[in-house]
């Protein structure tokens, strides 16, 4: 494939929005709409069906002269086959083998086996469902104390309900009363925490207006995460002193302990915030089955689960081929972008019956939400405790969640969630 020159991004290496001239020489389907335009990031799905009733598996996006791929089995098939799909070359639109990254890359998502391995493994033993069981009451007595004050506040009462925004209040609140302590941050400035996400985020995408209005910004905030991943700046009883220890056992080396501090920084605040709040969107929507759940409260699990199928926080992730390769009839060159749309693949009619339907009589499990394979998200037991301590305590306090006013889209490169999300609870 040729194509004629692009302007790079300063920053994230990324092609600018503006369209270049392109010869495709891959006989596939072209769309030729902007992924990344503010509008389809607000409401992706009429896209994502577009790019699923395509002709082929893949299809050609000339904005940015690359790939994609939206149906659930090829979606599935580039996360799991990293030999062939590298994530070694950047997760997002630059490509790590002609440009040089923005920041050191994560060494979780932005490696490949067996670089990637020490790291994982490192981490899936220390936030296992076992190791987190010593965190469990005091998240739980966490998420009642969150729940009765907003019930008990009267600021929130309007006649007999309560109404609130839930993003502010409750799942961009819940993370940050019991994550960064887990994680053994001691010196204040939590604040950082959503700002540095969000723009990490939205630097996988392309430099357009998400990335350019922070730049004059974010400098600060991320001094303040890199302050945040020696030794010295971790409670000891914490995650963060678990991967210190790692170090001193040589499970991994000490120049990879601040880099895999900072993964838990960039990645385990923001999606877990979307992740609740999806749910409590789709509660709202259905009210039978916000009843049904309060009737069956074992049901907690599989709530979050189908929520993070229909509203999947990651959106998108890239991958970078290693050698040519065939994607059902079509044949992509080595050192090619293609873009996963994980949010289209959780949606895909030919894996999911009645795809767009919240439906708790579903089994969700094989929803890509969490990814795939050897790059699946190492932090999902902390995301599915803390959004099943938020369930509990509300499903004990609350009759009854409806719409206060239309919620809003906060828009991301790579995220999809909402700005505000104005509820309306019914006390039980």
């Amino acid at each position: 494939m040729t194509t004629n020159a692009v302007s790079k991004c300063p920053f994230t290496g990324a092609p600018d929005l503006a369209p270049a001239s392109h010869e495709q020489q891959v006989d596939v389907p072209v769309l030729l709409e902007d992924p990344f335009e503010e509008s389809n990031l607000a409401d992706p799905h009429p896209m994502h069906k577009r790019l699923r009733d395509a002709d082929a598996d893949v299809v050609y996006l000339p904005a940015y002269d690359i790939y994609a791929v939206a149906r659930y089995e090829a979606v599935l098939d580039t996360l799991e086959n990293w030999q062939d799909y590298s994530s070694a070359a950047g997760v997002g639109l630059s490509n790590f083998n002609k440009e040089e990254p923005w920041r050191t890359p994560s060494l979780l998502l932005e490696a490949d086996p067996p670089k990637h391995d020490a790291p994982r493994a490192t981490l899936e033993k220390i936030l296992g469902a076992r190791q987190l069981r010593r965190f469990q009451t005091d998240w739980t007595n966490t998420a009642h104390r969150l729940v009765d004050g907003l019930l008990t506040n009267a600021q929130h009462q309007t006649a007999r309900a309560i109404e609130l925004d839930a993003v502010t209040e409750i799942s961009e609140v819940y993370p940050l009363s019991v994550f960064p302590d887990a994680v053994g941050l001691q010196q204040g400035g939590l604040d950082n925490l959503l700002p540095y996400g969000n723009f990490a985020f939205n630097a996988f995408g392309p430099r357009n207006r998400l990335v350019t209005d922070e730049l004059d910004t974010i400098g600060p905030v991320m001094e303040w995460v890199g302050q945040q991943c020696p030794r010295d700046a971790l409670n000891p009883d914490s995650f963060g002193g678990d991967i210190w220890r790692a170090a001193d056992q040589r499970n991994i080396t000490e120049e990879q302990a601040p880099l895999i501090v900072r993964s838990l920084l960039t990645a385990g605040v923001d999606t877990t915030v979307y992740g609740i709040s999806a749910v409590l969107y789709h509660l709202a929507s259905n009210p039978e089955q916000y009843a049904r759940l309060r009737e069956q409260p074992q049901l907690v699990r599989r709530v979050f689960e189908e929520a993070l199928r229909l509203e999947s926080p990651v959106q998108t992730f890239f991958r970078t081929t290693t050698r040519k390769v065939q994607i059902g009839d079509t044949t992509l060159p080595e050192n090619q972008k293609i873009l996963m749309f994980l949010g289209a693949a959780n949606r895909d009619p030919r894996r999911w019956d009645n795809a767009d339907d919240f439906d708790l009589d579903r089994d969700p499990s094989g929803h890509l939400a969490f990814g795939s394979g050897a790059h699946q998200c190492v932090g999902q037991h902390v995301a599915r405790l803390e959004a099943s301590c938020v369930l509990d305590a509300l499903i004990e306090r609350v009759e009854g969640i409806e719409f206060a006013a239309p919620p809003v889209r906060k828009i991301n490169n790579t995220l999809l969630g909402w700005h505000s999300l104005p509820l309306r609870f019914i006390p039980a």
